[in-house]
């Protein structure tokens, strides 16, 4: 009885002493004494998260809603009130730089809407989706599930094209810097996180990989999700371990654990400063303090 009582204790140190240090490994950026904390629950299954310009709130989609709360976009203010917004599967949002129009992509279609409450309007269509980022200019790149393929659709031309072929295997989360200069984007399907120079003509050139850890039992296969980047530059992508944090050099920095059991889907920071970190993870979003970026 006592042998197996200290097994048991030693178990949960371990688990409490990984948690730390996976804590202890991202210096001012996770805060002392925060966790997760839900922001909403009750979600079909929750995807697409992306943050409002502005307002310190996110958008992110429900893509198994039933009866009245049926597939759609939601609005969730920084104080977590939830709005519905649009009818949709949609498995990426992201909103344009103005903050007017939200881009949507899911179900094989890429489409906008005028924000608050304007209509669909179809842009591209009989596409592979997964997820999305924006340009300033536009410009949308995306990623299709199940082919190793970057794509662009270009707001001049409606014409969508491929920028970029077999540097991942399953590409998934996608995100353009501040600056617009470079795009990142991970693998699903394999342990890479690609970084591109984004040319003027909106092309790609590839720069570097960043590498994730994987399960144990898979090893060549990290589940690289969702995918987010900080102001400061951090890279964040939802993997099958938890949130794996890369410096803007390409440096893994640590792993957040995740909230709870499960897949971690998608992830997007809000609040005026980006002082939230969100995720999804099947029925939930949860939502933790990091430390703020000053303006």
């Amino acid at each position: 009885m006592k042998a197996s009582r200290l097994i048991s204790a030693a178990v949960l140190l371990f688990a409490i002493t990984a948690a730390r240090a996976a804590d202890d490994n991202l210096p001012g950026f996770l805060l002392p004494g925060e966790d997760w904390q839900v922001a909403v629950s009750g979600v079909g299954f929750a995807d697409g998260l992306s943050s409002q310009p502005g307002t310190g709130a996110i958008f992110f989609s429900d893509m198994r809603g039933k009866g009245d709360a049926k597939p759609g976009v939601y609005l969730l203010s920084a104080d977590l009130t939830k709005t519905r917004l649009f009818d949709g599967k949609f498995s990426g949002t992201r909103p344009a730089p103005d903050g007017k129009t939200l881009y949507a992509i899911g179900d094989k279609k890429l489409v906008s809407f005028a924000l608050p409450d304007g209509k669909e309007s179809p842009l591209a269509e009989k596409i592979g989706t997964n997820d999305l980022a924006v340009a300033k200019d536009g410009r949308i790149y995306f990623t299709g599930n199940g082919k190793s393929q970057l794509s662009l659709y270009d707001p001049k031309t409606k014409a969508v094209t491929a920028v970029d072929t077999g540097t991942l295997k399953n590409p998934n989360g996608i995100g353009l810097s501040a600056d617009e200069k470079t795009l990142v984007s991970s693998d699903y399907a394999g342990v890479t996180v690609a970084t591109f120079a984004v040319r003027p003509d909106g092309t790609l050139e590839k720069k570097s990989t960043m590498t994730m850890k994987a399960p144990a039992n898979k090893p060549d296969v990290a589940n690289g999700d969702g995918l987010a980047i900080h102001p400061s530059g951090r890279v964040c992508v939802t993997t099958a371990l938890g949130l794996q944090v890369f410096s803007p050099t390409g440096e893994l920095l640590g792993i957040v654990p995740k909230p709870k059991q499960g897949s971690m889907i998608s992830c997007a920071f809000g609040g005026k400063n980006a002082e939230y970190l969100y995720v999804s993870c099947g029925d939930t979003v949860y939502r933790r303090k990091v430390a703020p970026h000053p303006k």
